[in-house]
């Protein structure tokens, strides 16, 4: 029962996933705001919403802070995945492609924030304020994500002039993806306790149950939303809505550590110091896409490389 369940709130995030990244995709081309600030803020917060309800009902309900490690590395190495499937299975569309150049700032604070959060659990440092115990890590990751979001903001004017299919205004685009945006939430919620009654019956650990169980589910919404997005031939807001969900996903962990009253949310764990080095192996990878998308053969091998990364990432994890 618990895994029909699981697989019913996965096809609802699924399709929830699908209508949003429609809107957004409309609001591109809509609107004067480029698809790498939609994709990678507008599309990437929300698409990370499930990452964000469930982290946080690992640390209220459950007390269990590994889980939100696991969910939050997993994740953002599940998602690089994704982005290396579409480059693996659409090479023509990737090597046709307009990409914004912020992307490649967005995947350097992306490595910049893992680097961060190796320290923040090997040293541990904590800053006291009344009833709160934040690590140095937490302020370091919150204050790179708002340089980013600046960053995008400034390059606001590289927008998408195609026209748009989607015979809505974009007051009606905007209402609709709030609504869907809160369902996603409410599925999200649920989506958490199936996942760690999952991880209890198949005797995981809470980092690498969170990596897997919780870290692919939570992904869904960035998987589906990227893929078509890809296919209504707008892979410049899947890019962003990618790596900018990584980034969001970071400030999960910071928010985690500030309301985690029992101790400091980066703790020292094994199995979440071997996500996070292959997380950053494969970003380094996804620069590298930047600079060969002309190559087919090229892009192509380094989308194998990032799926790769993922699969050892279990593999070494469990």
């Amino acid at each position: 029962m618990i895994y029909i369940q699981y697989l019913i709130l996965v096809v609802l995030v699924v399709l929830l996933s699908i209508f949003l990244s429609k809107y957004v995709d409309a609001l591109d081309k809509k609107t004067n705001l480029s698809g790498a600030f939609i994709g990678g803020v507008l599309l990437a917060a929300v698409t990370s919403l499930p990452e964000f309800i469930t982290s946080l009902t690992a640390i209220f309900a459950l007390n269990e802070p590994n889980l939100v490690q696991g969910n939050v590395f997993g994740s953002n190495i599940f998602n690089l995945t994704i982005l290396g499937g579409c480059i693996l299975l659409f090479p023509k569309k990737f090597k046709n492609c307009y990409l914004s150049k912020q992307h490649l700032l967005t995947s350097i604070f992306t490595i910049i924030i893992f680097a961060i959060c190796l320290l923040g659990m090997k040293y541990n440092y904590s800053l006291k304020i009344g009833f709160f115990n934040i690590s140095y890590a937490s302020v370091a990751i919150l204050i790179l994500y708002v340089i980013n979001i600046l960053k995008l903001n400034d390059n606001s004017s590289e927008n998408n002039n195609e026209e748009d299919t989607l015979d809505l205004t974009v007051k009606q685009i905007i209402i609709r993806f709030i609504l869907c945006s809160i369902l996603l939430v409410v599925f999200s919620i649920s989506l958490t306790q199936v996942t760690d009654k999952l991880n209890s019956e198949l005797g995981l650990g809470t980092t690498v149950g969170g990596a897997i169980f919780l870290g692919v589910a939570t992904s869904l919404p960035e998987l589906t939303s990227s893929v078509n997005l890809v296919r209504l031939n707008n892979f410049n807001a899947s890019f962003g809505n990618v790596i900018g969900s990584n980034l969001f996903n970071f400030t999960i962990l910071a928010i985690g550590d500030i309301f985690y009253s029992k101790g400091n949310i980066f703790s020292p764990d094994k199995q979440a110091n071997n996500l996070i080095l292959w997380g950053i192996v494969s970003t380094f990878i996804v620069i590298g896409s930047l600079y060969t998308k002309k190559s087919e053969k090229s892009s192509m091998f380094l989308g194998f490389l990032i799926i790769a990364c993922y699969i050892a990432s279990i593999l070494f994890s469990i």
